[in-house]
């Protein structure tokens, strides 16, 4: 089933079917076995120490794929400084073309991509700032519905409402459909409500090509979706993640609105969730991010025979929808 869209058109992909940067996860054999298999990858940029790390680790993926990726940069606050100038110039001088961003605006880093020709995606979880971030210049929104892993923003909008109402709010953008999304289903559907792609994260981890822990390949497969937690509600830095005892614990905690983030910090280090969770296997070893999708994934395959299932069941629902009508 061949599905042209004015995003598989701009980027040359075969599918219309992205998987967006994921910290601890969006190395660049991953990122080159998404592109190999038809979709579209990208490098997570605030893994690597610096710059040329970063461009290493291009340069070391153009060795494994002949096909399109992009690189993630993620601007978010910070205890330690991230070198975000630096790898916006590794980016453009690696030739990199396709950019995601997430957290805040990329407004200071537009002007050098636009003098580049870097096409900018930006992630939101709302309307309003769906609309705010192409009125500064970027090219393309992936909104976050609230089913989402990562931070689904504070509006708590589930996607099937939220990108209708984004499509119709910006007509002339394209729209990456992201949040509850898993299968050849979820692509039918946010094609039909107007979605140019879908972003897949949780089940892009289960696959052979994510380098996390077997461990936790097996509890997304085995998880439904109410095995996630939202953490940092009362903090207004809402985070879905995996339901285990550590997030449990946090999200008791945090029943208490006086308690401030210092209270969960020990819990909530991102280097505990990278080290115990998603290398060494310890499901409850620390705070690990998984969308409510989890309640779709019922295997682990390679890359490429996930992009093909996804697009062949996308097929049995075209043809299912074309009987009904007949």
């Amino acid at each position: 089933m061949a599905i042209r869209t004015r995003i598989t058109e701009r980027f040359g992909i075969e599918t219309p079917i992205i998987m967006g940067g994921m910290t601890g996860v969006g190395y660049g054999p991953l990122v080159a076995a998404v592109a190999n298999a038809g979709a579209l990858g990208f490098i997570t940029a605030h893994m690597y120490p610096s710059g040329q790390a970063l461009f290493d680790e291009i340069e070391a993926t153009r060795k494994l794929t002949d096909k399109p990726f992009g690189v993630n940069l993620t601007l978010l606050p910070s205890i330690n400084p991230i070198p975000y100038d630096e790898y916006r110039e590794a980016i453009i001088a690696s030739g990199i073309t396709i950019v995601e961003t997430a957290g805040r605006a990329p407004t200071d880093h537009l002007p050098r991509f636009k003098e580049a020709g870097v096409t900018v995606i930006h992630k939101c979880t709302s309307v309003r700032h769906s609309a705010s971030a192409v009125n500064k210049g970027v090219d393309m929104i992936s909104i976050d519905g609230f089913e989402c892993a990562g931070h689904p923003g504070e509006d708590d909008v589930g996607l099937v409402v939220l990108l209708p109402a984004t499509v119709d709010a910006l007509p002339d953008t394209p729209i990456i459909a992201s949040g509850g999304m898993a299968d050849g289903r979820s692509l039918v559907a946010a094609l039909a409500l107007g979605a140019d792609a879908v972003n897949m994260g949780t089940r892009f981890c289960a696959t052979v090509e994510a380098v996390i822990h077997q461990n936790v390949k097996q509890r997304i497969v085995d998880a439904t979706e109410l095995d996630t937690v939202l953490v940092g509600r009362t903090l207004r830095n809402t985070a879905r993640v995996a339901k285990n005892a550590v997030s449990v614990e946090v999200a008791e905690i945090q029943r208490d609105p006086t308690k401030t983030f210092d209270d969960v910090r020990h819990l909530m280090a991102g280097v505990r969730g990278r080290e115990n969770v998603l290398r060494d296997g310890d499901v409850d070893g620390g705070i690990w991010t998984s969308g409510q999708s989890q309640a779709l994934i019922h295997d682990i395959p390679t890359c490429a025979q996930l992009v093909q299932n996804i697009m062949e069941q996308a097929e049995r629902v075209r043809e299912r929808l074309t009987q009904s009508q007949e």
